[in-house]
């Protein structure tokens, strides 16, 4: 049980890495539309776990999942979910609003530990109360700084938030549940793109071309390092965990992008960081002096 955990960890931690630095790749198709970009980004991605599961000879899973109507109606709207979320990140780091962005996701977790104890009856301890109590006053204040209600970063933290508890409810690998995910939004993909026929469907460049289908790896992998690591871990803590992505994004919009870093960022920044500290030193004592979660009531 521990090695999962463990294993879960290192899987929350790459995804969450990855995610953070992802906005650097975006940024080199600014040329290209975001409707264009999420288009290819689905395709590719069918490709790329399509070639997975045939090197792994994994694909009785998918057609499992495909006769289980439940499986397959949360992957529906799981596949709905992530790609409205990918087509608003892509336009948020394309338009410079990657700060913004980054806010979204630092909202997620607090979203993921509200649907965690609302669905899966994950009960937070003391400490780890006073951590997700310290986040929010943090990301409230940085939104309080921004004089409007931040849309984005409220759309992408919502949308991910129940994307992730979605896919952990799902009773399907990460692998076959991503390739069921994107095998229901390719077509649409691919009828937007004919659509288009008018405009460059793949890009102005040589280069722009291969980017965009590099985006089917890029956007694969972290999804199922997500998935998998969703599978091992309580998911409050998997919230937790995934502050490293938008820190990675913010350290890139202000330190890259010259998008502004005010005293309140600052404020957020130790905020949210001191959160973190308090919530895993408490999941490091409650490993020594487990306490069993309680059980779910169901109807």
């Amino acid at each position: 049980m521990r090695s999962e955990a463990v294993a879960g960890g290192v899987y929350g931690l790459g995804a969450s890495l990855f995610w953070g630095l992802v906005p650097a790749y975006w940024k080199l198709l600014g040329a290209v539309g975001a409707d264009v970009i999420i288009a290819h980004r689905i395709a590719w991605s069918f490709g790329f776990v399509a070639i997975l599961l045939t090197l792994g000879r994994r694909w009785g899973e998918v057609l499992a999942a495909l006769r289980r109507r439940r499986t397959l109606g949360l992957l529906a709207c799981t596949t709905a979910l992530i790609s409205g979320n990918w087509l608003l990140f892509i336009w948020a780091v394309n338009v410079g609003r990657v700060t913004e962005a980054s806010l979204g996701y630092y909202i997620s977790p607090l979203v993921a530990v509200l649907l965690a104890r609302l669905f899966l009856g994950e009960r937070l301890r003391p400490l780890q109360k006073a951590a997700v109590v310290l986040a929010a006053v943090g990301v409230a204040w940085l939104a309080i700084g921004l004089g409007t209600l931040p849309w984005v970063s409220l759309t992408l933290a919502t949308s991910f938030g129940i994307y992730g508890l979605l896919r952990k409810k799902a009773s399907v690998e990460s692998l076959a549940g991503l390739t069921v995910e994107t095998a229901l939004a390719t077509p649409f993909a691919i009828a937007w793109l004919l659509f288009l026929a008018s405009k460059p469907a793949f890009g102005g460049s040589t280069i722009e071309a291969l980017l965009l289908v590099g985006a089917g790896p890029i956007t694969a992998v972290p999804l199922l390092w997500f998935a998998t690591a969703a599978r091992r871990l309580r998911y409050s803590t998997l919230g937790i965990l995934q502050y490293v992505a938008p820190t990675c994004q913010l350290a890139l919009a202000v330190l890259a992008y010259g998008e502004p870093f005010t005293e309140r960022h600052a404020a957020t920044f130790l905020l949210i960081w001191t959160a973190v500290v308090l919530y895993a030193a408490d999941a490091l004592r409650g490993r020594r002096d487990p306490v069993p979660a309680p059980a779910v009531a169901r109807s």
